[in-house]
């Protein structure tokens, strides 16, 4: 069970495969495995390193303040335990908060930029979404798994989420195992909501390709958009499904990816 002594804290990671680094980091609450549809379609291509954000999976889970800007130093302490100097990051959601963040600040350290289902925060997101969240988060009196399976009904598309029944159930178990604490979470959340990258995503210099899901609620395609419009040279690409389109649509995702990174 690899751990990386980062800061104060130790963060899980595993490490699949040879080639360029490509460093991938998930979003609120969720663990490096649900990376699980990305990492067979990577490895045999790239040196693929996966963690745990700080309160999350196995990661350490302090009772701290936690940011973004944190979670990026964060990863910048796994890179440097690894001895990568250089690698492509890929972000989803806050994970993809945090790839802009280390795209920016510490541009020397990123090759290419994939950012999914994302955007720079700021307060007219919080507005635009508030009722969603409030609905999201209206879990009072339900089990551990009604919450996870309720969470999924925002973050999967209906299609998928009604006709795919068996595989939610996988999600729903997943989560289960791995549900953080409430502070953890909070701190997560609280980190997210405090997000605004306004103004800052357009120095971005990293090659970078943005991916929005056609029937993302949780991000809605007009603030994928809005990122991809303020990253100099970006492109821009809508595939189909909710906002985990990657575990929903892992061909077509992985496909575009692998065409992104390894194209010149």
């Amino acid at each position: 069970m690899p751990k990386a002594k980062v800061g104060n804290i130790e963060l899980y990671y595993e490490v699949y495969g040879q080639g360029p680094g490509v460093l991938m980091i998930q979003g609120l609450g969720f663990s490096s495995k649900f990376w699980a549809r990305q990492i067979p379609a990577l490895a045999p291509h790239f040196q693929v390193v996966v963690f745990d954000n700080r309160g999350a999976g196995q990661s350490d889970k302090p009772k701290e303040p936690y940011s973004v800007t944190l979670m990026a130093q964060d990863a910048l302490g796994l890179l440097d335990h690894l001895g990568l100097a250089k690698v492509h990051v890929i972000g989803a959601s806050m994970g993809g908060y945090i790839g802009q963040v280390l795209a920016v600040n510490h541009p020397e350290r990123v090759e290419k930029l994939v950012l999914m289902c994302t955007h720079f925060g700021g307060p007219e997101y919080l507005a635009a979404t508030a009722d969603l969240w409030k609905e999201i988060l209206s879990v009072r009196a339900l089990t551990l798994a009604q919450i996870h399976r309720h969470g999924l009904k925002y973050s999967l598309s209906q299609e998928f989420f009604t006709t795919q029944p068996q595989e939610v159930e996988e999600l729903v178990r997943m989560r289960v195992r791995e549900t953080p604490p409430p502070h953890a979470f909070q701190g997560q959340f609280a980190a997210g909501s405090q997000f605004d990258f306004r103004g800052a995503v357009e120095k971005i210099r990293a090659p970078t390709l943005v991916l929005a899901g056609a029937e993302d609620r949780v991000v809605p395609l007009p603030f994928v958009q809005k990122l991809a419009q303020a990253i100099p040279g970006a492109k821009f690409k809508v595939v189909g499904g909710g906002h985990l389109f990657f575990w929903e649509r892992p061909k077509e995702v992985n496909e575009e990816i692998l065409s992104f990174l390894q194209g010149e």
